[in-house]
This record gives structure tokens, C-alpha cells and sequence, in this order.
């Protein structure tokens, strides 16, 4: 490729709306354009990263046995609505009809379709199963931002697997589990194996990968010391114990009449945030719940939805909870409510000598035993894990990362396979449920995580493995015939070597072919000039590194070869 017939169109300045490295980058270097929110073309520059993305996951794919496939990206809803998810996905799933009035969905994922193409495996010999494809997703993001982190369509390889047993799925999760890990390592993607939750996805079983950038809307609680790691949705710590002092026989209200936070009661009447509970209003599927959390925790609702199995959950509107409590948000409490299901964080239990609203505005309780005067109907963990508390599984204490989800893989169990009622024959005649698994790749979130790690102030630092372009062959000075033939004699030969080259035959100054260059991210340049060539030697200088090394001119390829090869 010659530079002069390529389209590159880099841009001298910062992108105004970019918030994340990788949107600005990207952007500023030709690779993307913002058709509207959330959605982006690919330049043919970001096509040619894009494919050699795709070409390490098919390769990794292909290493644990698993097919590819292309399925459709529009779905009817009937399949949706026998799982249950046309209702789930909400807002989210983009809809619409046909001509004739039938419901159809752009597809935010393929695990209907996968399990109803399973209806044909008829035999248990025929397991285990794992197949993948690469398809646009759609998902109609709230606020699609940071370029290609957030967006509404994008291409995803989703993979899925069926096998006879638990050990099969097993076996299938681990599979996929190593083959995530290698193929983060070649992207060149620092990706944190972490706990997570399910979610809609439903199963037993999920772990993100999950990759650090302070564009990321997720966060990650993780132990240097022993490797625990695990989403802010799912984590865990160990909490030191607390002693209380004997409390009181029955809990005993006092008036609070400015005091209707947490701080505030604990400024104006020496209440300590640890030992206040506090009360939460959500609508659980409709159904009006009171969650209560230590008075220095917060609620992670997601872990509300994981322990009810809720579809729906929303905090109550004001006017909801004083209807049911008779009082504002404020002074609730959940002493002596009944009729009511209370859920209650695992901090608090045991815990007496607490305080808590009355459920009359202006008025608190103090001297409460949370067993002996609430009554909670179920226990969970449902408080968020904040930097520094113990690890839950060795004495370090834990930080908090900021991340984007790069990939996820779940252990679907029967979900599926039960409500499309897919079966095989098993080895005694009977019909068996296949059990399911699910992984996912978002690819251009995969770019994007790339360049968000791998950048510097003067542009993107592409990965060999992953560069639109390994090489660049760079003339500067006098276009004379010797430093002509020289440039096409190393262009040819790396083009022999299958070194994806693109050679800078554009008639401008060298100073404005290396700053595109740079932007663009080509991890070897080399540069061809008359004075080197008096010498017989050109320049030939790592992106990465910065480091500039006089090759001899007879040596600048299969050098430049060698390089290439060492990093891909």
C-alpha cells in the first residue's frame, strides 16, 4: 500500500466531544467517524485492525474446537418472548414491524437463536457442541459515549456451548475461560479475570474480563496479594467485627427534627454512620421492599436483583413511601413494620445498640436490635466493597480499579434449553437437556481498549499483532533515482517477507510525515534519506520504544523482518 492512494484522514486537533483517549485517538487518526450517537464507520484503517482482531479470535476459537457460524441480526419476537427476555431487555432492545404488523428485534445477543438451531442435535453423541459467530449487535444505549466503548451497534463474537453434564459445561467455561486469557494477550489487552454477576443473562456462573482505563464505567475490586478479583456487583470483603454495648430493652425514639440524612444525624446527635441502619425503599417487581444497609454502606442494586431474581426494580416515588410508611425519606425505619418483605445486608447482623428512623418524620429510634426488633425476611449481601477493607480471602486490603468490560462468559445452565425445550437422547434411551454456556467479544470495544492502553502523547502505539500497518517505509529528502530505488527495493522486499508494509510516498515535509505517522500508530518506521545512504545505512526507529538504529541498507529489511516477527 502507498500512502498517497490511502485514505487517511488525520486531523490536526482533538475531536471537541471525546472523553476517552482511545474516541480522541481514533478519531483524530483517521480510523472513525461518528455517523450519530453510538454509532460509527470504520475507516479503512480501522478495518484493517478490526480483521486482524477478529483473525486472533477465530484462530483461539478454532484452538478449542469451537464453529463458526452467521446468524441473523433480526429476530422475531415469539422466539424472545418464550424466554421471557422480550420483557427483561426493556428500553434497551431495539424493536419494530414489518409490513404485515408482526414484532421483530434487532439482536442484542444470539442465545435464543443458537438454542433453537439446537432443536436438530438428536443424540448425545453428538455433544459436546461449541459454536461462534461474528454479527452486529444492537442495543439502544441511554448515553452511548468514549467513541467505541459505549456505542448502539457494534460487532460481537458470541460464542455458545452445549454439552451432556455440569463436568461437560465445566470443562466448555474452562475452554473458553483460556482461550479469552491468550487471546487478551496477543490484542495486547491487560484484562483482569473478575467474578460477576449474571445479570439478564441468566446461569449460575459469569466472569468478566475486564480491562483498566479510567474511561471505563465499571469497577473492579481487586487483591494484588492473592489474585481475588471480582465486579463492584458482585464483590465482597471481610468486614472486622463489631462490638456493640448491651442495648436497651426496647427500642426508644428521639426527636431528629433536622436531621434527615445519615451525616446529619450523626453531626447533630453523635450518631455514628456504622451504627445507624439504613432504610431503603425499592419497588421489587412490583412489590414494595425495604432494604436496609449499615448507615456507612451503600446498596449495590444489582446485587438486589441477583438475590431476589427480580426483573423489575426501581426505588418507590416519595408519594409510594409514605403511603405504606407514614413518613418521608428521612425518618423510615423498618421497627415494627409488618407486611412488608424486609432485606437486610449481612453487615447488620447480630447487630444491636442501632438507630434507625421511626417512621415519623422528625423522629428516631436508638437502642435497636436489629433480630430481635425487625422483622427480615431474608439476608444478603447487598452492600458495595469500598477500597481498603480486607480481601475476603487473604489479610491485604483490596483497591478499586476503574474498568471497561472487554469480554464475559457465562454458565447459562438449562435456562434456555428448558424453555425452547431442546433434548437429546441419552445413553439410556431417555431425553436429556443439553446445558448451556455463553462468551462473549465486543470487537471494536476490543480496538478501543487497545488504544486506551497503548498511547502516548503523540498518538496511538498499535501492538504488531494488531497494527493497521507493521511497517513504514519513509523517503525524505531529494527524490533522486538511487534513494527511489532504494525505498522500492526494502518496500518489496518486506512485501516478500508478508510484512503488511504501507510505504510514505506522499510530497510532504518529514516533519509532517512522522507526526502522522506517530498519530497513526505504525509500531517500525523506516527512514530513507541522502544522508544516510552516503553512509549506506537508513534509520529505522521503534514507536514503542522511540529507539532509532542505522542498519545497513542491505539489512534494513530482513532486520526490519525480524523485529516484526519477534513482536507478532
Amino acid at each position: 500500500m502507498r500512502w498517497s492512494q490511502m485514505y487517511a484522514p488525520t486531523l490536526r486537533d482533538d475531536p471537541a466531544d471525546a472523553d476517552a483517549a482511545s474516541h480522541r485517538l481514533l478519531v483524530r487518526a483517521g480510523f472513525v467517524r461518528q455517523l450519530m450517537a453510538g454509532h460509527y464507520s470504520l475507516l479503512p484503517l480501522a478495518v484493517r485492525v478490526r480483521t486482524k482482531v477478529v483473525d486472533i479470535i477465530r484462530e483461539e476459537m478454532g484452538r478449542i474446537g469451537s464453529q463458526e457460524w452467521i446468524l441473523p441480526a433480526m429476530h422475531p419476537a415469539e422466539i424472545w418472548q418464550r424466554t421471557g427476555r422480550w420483557e427483561v431487555m426493556g428500553d434497551e432492545m431495539f424493536r419494530l414491524k414489518d409490513r404485515k404488523g408482526a414484532d421483530l428485534a434487532l439482536g442484542m445477543t444470539h442465545e435464543e437463536i443458537f438454542t433453537t438451531l439446537a432443536h436438530e442435535l438428536s443424540s448425545y453423541k453428538q455433544l459436546p457442541q461449541m459454536w461462534y459467530q461474528f454479527q452486529t449487535k444492537f442495543r439502544d444505549e441511554p448515553r452511548p459515549k468514549s467513541g467505541l466503548l459505549r456505542v448502539r451497534e457494534f460487532t460481537m463474537k458470541d460464542s455458545y456451548s452445549f454439552d451432556l453434564d455440569q463436568a461437560g459445561l465445566d470443562r466448555s467455561f474452562d475452554l473458553h475461560h483460556d482461550a479469552y486469557v491468550r487471546i487478551f494477550a496477543r490484542l495486547g489487552i491487560p484484562a483482569i479475570p473478575v467474578q460477576a454477576s449474571s445479570g439478564s443473562m441468566g446461569g449460575s456462573a459469569s466472569v468478566e474480563f475486564m480491562s483498566p482505563t479510567e474511561a471505563g464505567e465499571d469497577l473492579v475490586v481487586h487483591c494484588t496479594a492473592c489474585g481475588y478479583a471480582a465486579n463492584v456487583e458482585k464483590a465482597t470483603s471481610a468486614l472486622p467485627a463489631v462490638q456493640d454495648p448491651d442495648g436497651l430493652a426496647s427500642p426508644e425514639p428521639f426527636d431528629t427534627p433536622e436531621a434527615r440524612t445519615i451525616e446529619e444525624l450523626a453531626r447533630q446527635h453523635g450518631v455514628p454512620a456504622e451504627g445507624q441502619i439504613k432504610t431503603l425503599v425499592y419497588v421489587v417487581d412490583d412489590r414494595l421492599t425495604l432494604v436496609l444497609v449499615r448507615g456507612d454502606h451503600s446498596l449495590v442494586e444489582q446485587k438486589l436483583i441477583d438475590a431476589t431474581g427480580a426483573t423489575a426494580v426501581r426505588p418507590a416515588q416519595p408519594e409510594e413511601i409514605e403511603a405504606a410508611l407514614g413518613a418521608s425519606p428521612g425518618s423510615l425505619g423498618a421497627v415494627g413494620v409488618t407486611g412488608l418483605t424486609v432485606l437486610a445486608d449481612e453487615a447488620l447482623r447480630g447487630r444491636r445498640a442501632m438507630t434507625t428512623g421511626a417512621n415519623r418524620d422528625g423522629v428516631h429510634l436508638r437502642g435497636v436490635d436489629v433480630e430481635r426488633d425487625i422483622a427480615v425476611t431474608r439476608w444478603a449481601d447487598f452492600r458495595e466493597v469500598v477500597a481498603g477493607e480486607t480481601c475476603p480471602n487473604c489479610p491485604a486490603a483490596l483497591e478499586v480499579v476503574r474498568t471497561v468490560e472487554v469480554g464475559h462468559i457465562f454458565k447459562l445452565g438449562y435456562k434456555y434449553t428448558e424453555t425452547l425445550d431442546v433434548t437429546v437422547l441419552g445413553p439410556d434411551g431417555s431425553r436429556i437437556k443439553p446445558i448451556m454456556g455463553s462468551y462473549g467479544i465486543g470487537v471494536e470495544r476490543a480496538i478501543a481498549s487497545v488504544v486506551e492502553s497503548h498511547h502516548d502523547e503523540k498518538g496511538i502505539v498499535w501492538p504488531v499483532s494488531v497494527a493497521p500497518f507493521e511497517v513504514v517505509v519513509v523517503p525524505i529528502g531529494k527524490n533522486d533515482e538511487e534513494t527511489t530505488k532504494v525505498v522500492e527495493d526494502i518496500y518489496e522486499q518486506l512485501r516478500a517477507d508478508r510484512v503488511d508494509v504501507v510505504l510514505d510516498d506522499r510530497d510532504e515535509r518529514p516533519g509532517v510525515k512522522f507526526a502522522d505517522i506517530e498519530l497513526v500508530g505504525i509500531p517500525y518506521r523506516i527512514t530513507v534519506g541522502p544522508r544516510g545512504l552516503k553512509e549506506g545505512v537508513v534509520e529505522v526507529v521503534s514507536r514503542a520504544t522511540g529507539e532509532t538504529t542505522r542498519v545497513p541498507v542491505a539489512d534494513a529489511a530482513r532486520t526490519v523482518a525480524g523485529l516484526v516477527a519477534e513482536s507478532r
